[in-house]
């Protein structure tokens, strides 16, 4: 397995600024962020940043938005900790640290020309919403393009305002469902593995790409085997507690590999036997 080579400005803080901030639901802020001096992040669909806040602590972030955005970049972050706590007390104007991009995000290249199914369930979507962006923005470079969203109910549901158009878009089949209904909820309610065989799929080109709570991983795995998709054609990104972001501190070991270098985007054929990574 190729580990990523970190460049040697990902071992500092950079400094940052906050140039948006938005509530979104009760427990997750989305920030748009700007290096320095106009400097691009320069990172990958499924990679992370190490967030530093003066005198409270750092903590590791998936960015949300895509490479094409140029001069900054996303960060939807949900308030469970110290850290992310004082990340919600900031606003427009604000500083705040960036160390990284961090570990190895999805593998454009190989997915490139093929269809695509995304799986996302309740904060999953923030991280897997950068690749949803980054094919939306060089549609061309693939094929169909299906998209299944769980949360556990609508009034978690992340970037709504988005999820609208996605369903909109002719050239996507978008399906979202929800644990528990509202009395306005039209929508499907449902487990998200319910979703799955329903969604007509040409196994030997489709690439599923999935990110969600671990409970997840093993119940959506099946059904997609299910649909005849190869292992090796399966990638999961994996949440794990990770400190440095550099494979020094052993925080997120699985055996043999470090999610923030190895990982945190992993192909399934290649973890499916370690029992501590799904």
């Amino acid at each position: 397995m190729e580990k990523t080579i970190i460049k040697e400005s990902n071992y500092r803080i950079r400094n940052a600024r906050v140039i948006k901030a938005r509530q979104m639901t009760a427990h997750e802020k989305l920030f748009e962020i700007a290096l320095e001096g106009g400097e691009n992040l320069d990172y990958e669909p499924g990679q992370f940043v190490i967030v530093s806040l003066l005198g409270v602590g750092e903590a590791p972030i998936s960015i949300c938005s895509s490479p094409t955005k140029a001069g900054s970049f996303e960060l939807c972050v949900r308030a469970v900790g110290k850290v992310t706590n004082a990340m919600h007390r900031l606003e427009a104007g604000d500083d705040i640290g960036i160390r990284g991009p961090y570990g190895k995000g999805f593998p454009i290249r190989i997915l490139e020309g093929n269809d695509l199914l995304f799986i996302a369930g309740g904060l999953g979507v923030a991280p897997l919403r950068s690749l949803i962006k980054y094919a939306f923005d060089n549609r061309r470079d693939f094929g169909k393009i299906h998209i299944l969203l769980g949360c556990k109910t609508s009034e978690d549901m992340l970037f709504a305002d988005e999820l609208d158009q996605w369903f909109k878009r002719m050239d996507v089949h978008y399906e979202c469902t929800v644990d528990r209904a509202a009395p306005d909820w039209a929508g499907h309610v449902g487990q998200i593995t319910t979703l799955i065989p329903g969604v007509h799929l040409e196994s030997e080109r489709t690439f599923a790409v999935i990110v969600g709570p671990p409970i997840m991983y093993r119940f959506v795995i099946k059904e997609i085997l299910a649909k005849n998709i190869p292992e090796r054609q399966i990638f999961v990104s994996l949440e794990r507690h990770m400190k440095c972001g550099m494979g020094k501190c052993g925080r997120c070991q699985i055996q043999n590999l470090y999610c923030c270098q190895d990982g945190p985007v992993f192909n399934y054929a290649e973890i499916k036997n370690m029992k501590e990574a799904i």
